[in-house]
């Protein structure tokens, strides 16, 4: 599955058909591809938060414990690899109002290639300074929502229309996904699940 990786970055519309004409299990799909570039952010959080620490403007850095770090990363791998089974089973789900019926394992496949910008963007978690995440974090959410665009009519098998609309809907549902865990993380880190700080 990593062989695809070059090419959803560099001419996703070929790389699709590709992936599109590989069968393969969830199992397989995640052992490939999704275990291995799901790790890139939570292990590049864990080394940049507690060997040069979180900056804001000109304060100075802010270090997390190993512990603290070693929790947050494990917290955050299986997020990442929930939210990849979660939104391909809402794709799944969402189909049938578009046309669209295909197997889970291929929705599974939709969800976890178009996460691949987001997934090399970890890397920037080594030097964890807040603008320069936002600043490469923003474009790698765009590119993530063009290979979505331009993957759901290929993957699913529907034209163009259907496909721009299935799109949205993903998208919308992404983002309520966000915002879901965005509350989730404030109401455990105000319930004693805060980070601990190195002095």
């Amino acid at each position: 599955m990593l062989s695809h990786l070059i090419g959803i970055l560099f001419n996703p519309a070929e790389e699709w058909k590709k992936i599109a004409a590989v069968e393969c299990s969830i199992g397989k799909c995640y052992c490939g591809y999704v275990f291995i570039m799901a790790a890139i952010a939570p292990v590049s959080g864990y080394i940049g938060t507690t060997q040069f620490g979180w900056q804001f403007g000109a304060r100075e850095a802010v270090k997390l414990s190993p512990d603290s770090a070693l929790v947050i990363a494990i917290a955050y791998y299986l997020v990442m690899l929930v939210g990849v089974f979660s939104m391909g089973a809402m794709i799944h789900w969402m189909a049938k109002t578009y046309g669209a019926e295909q197997n889970l394992s291929r929705c599974v496949r939709l969800a976890a290639f178009t996460a691949t910008p987001l997934f090399l963007v970890g890397f920037v978690e080594l030097l964890p300074i807040l603008w320069l995440n936002f600043v490469i974090g923003l474009p790698a959410l765009a590119y993530s929502v063009k290979l979505l665009y331009t993957g759901v009519p290929i993957m699913m098998g529907i034209d163009q229309e259907r496909g721009f609309l299935f799109s949205s809907s993903i998208l919308a549902v992404g983002m309520v996904a966000l915002i879901i865990m965005m509350v989730a993380t404030a109401i455990l880190w105000l319930n004693g699940f805060a980070p601990q700080f190195v002095d």
